[in-house]
């Protein structure tokens, strides 16, 4: 079966036009981020749809089940999203900011254990550390992965081991400043023949904007996939 480079292969994606930052939006209220508000979310879900479910189109191949673990980690400063910034050496998907995950094995009881498996593969994270709350809607990626956002809670004094293979940083993001559409970018670029449409969510830690005499800023770049998925934990959090 004939395949397709992705467009973005070569592409910078930072370079794009901002078409749009959601500055009007309402933030969701910091008492629906707390780990027992979240529980109950899931467990009394509202009524919502999702604003993403399926990228254009660019490989020509079967789809392919994955699930992603969305670990929010329970910190004494409040709720963070663990990420991870995919190796470059991958096929699929490289140097981008993604969820710890992939694709699901026959194996797998089912696709929560496949988050739980491949988050313990890529980082480490032991599953006694994670509550699993609920999931969000498949998301269909441009590369033909249908990916279940898993949400877990997870608890501190967990310790991570990087697949150097798979991964080449772990960091953490507020789950604040990204259920904060003002921090929402939207971009839009000619490529692969069509107009295609995307969220950014750019983010620098206070300690990456202290460069000091020898360092340059490091902003995590939040695109693509794993935007969408944030932008629709966002409607199901604000609903």
């Amino acid at each position: 079966m004939r395949t397709l480079q992705s467009p973005f292969a070569t592409y910078d994606p930072r370079t794009a036009p901002i078409t749009q930052t959601d500055m009007d939006m309402a933030a969701v209220p910091l008492d629906r981020l707390t780990p027992e508000a979240l529980r109950d979310r899931f467990e009394a879900p509202p009524a919502w749809e999702p604003e993403v479910r399926q990228e254009p189109v660019y490989m020509k191949r079967d789809p392919t089940s994955a699930g992603v673990l969305v670990p929010l980690v329970e910190r004494t400063e409040g709720v963070m999203v663990l990420l991870t910034e995919r190796s470059k050496a991958l096929s699929t998907h490289s140097g981008q900011v993604a969820f710890p995950g992939g694709q699901a094995d026959a194996h797998d009881l089912d696709i929560a254990d496949t988050a739980l498996r491949e988050a313990r593969e890529e980082v480490g994270l032991d599953r006694r550390f994670v509550t699993v709350i609920g999931e969000l809607p498949v998301y269909e990626t441009g590369s033909q992965f249908q990916v279940t956002p898993v949400v877990g809670l997870v608890r501190e004094g967990f310790a991570l081991r990087a697949n150097a293979a798979e991964v080449a940083d772990v960091f953490e993001v507020p789950l604040a400043f990204l259920m904060d559409p003002a921090h929402h970018r939207h971009h839009e670029t000619w490529m692969g023949g069509r107009m295609r449409h995307w969220l950014s969510m750019p983010y620098a830690a206070p300690s990456d904007l202290d460069t000091g005499p020898d360092r340059a800023p490091h902003e995590r770049f939040i695109w693509g996939a794993t935007a969408g998925m944030l932008r629709n934990l966002y409607r199901f959090l604000i609903a």
